[in-house]
């Protein structure tokens, strides 16, 4: 199970840098560089078991929030192969990205309390 948990931040790591990469057109690149950072580093930081859940669980909860904020007011899909033609396409990339972040935090989160509890 410590293998699965392992490529899964792995991959993961991977995938946050990679949207990292791909925020350059994006009309509000910086915020996202950052955002995509942080769920980046804390992905790093789960393989390396330097957290405690509770920071997973924070993240979780701010990953949420965003998830809420960018939800578009009309829901038109995420539509990967065609660019950004509305303004709702790109909320509804930006809220579901961040629903993602919450849930692997939320994994790493849950995972790190096991394994504490688990040691005691």
């Amino acid at each position: 199970m410590e293998t699965f948990f392992k490529i899964f931040a792995i991959v993961f790591a991977l995938l946050f840098g990679y949207a990292i990469v791909v925020q350059f057109n994006d009309p509000d690149a910086l915020k996202w560089i950052l955002i995509y950072g942080v769920a980046a580093v804390a992905s790093v930081l789960f393989l390396l078991k330097k957290l405690k859940a509770i920071v997973y669980f924070v993240l979780t909860a701010f990953f949420l929030v965003l998830f809420v904020v960018y939800w578009p007011e009309t829901y038109e899909g995420v539509q990967l192969d065609h660019g950004m033609k509305t303004v709702n396409i790109e909320e509804g990339r930006e809220s579901l990205g961040s629903l993602i972040a919450a849930l692997v935090m939320l994994t790493y989160g849950l995972r790190t309390r096991f394994l504490n509890k688990s040691k005691a």
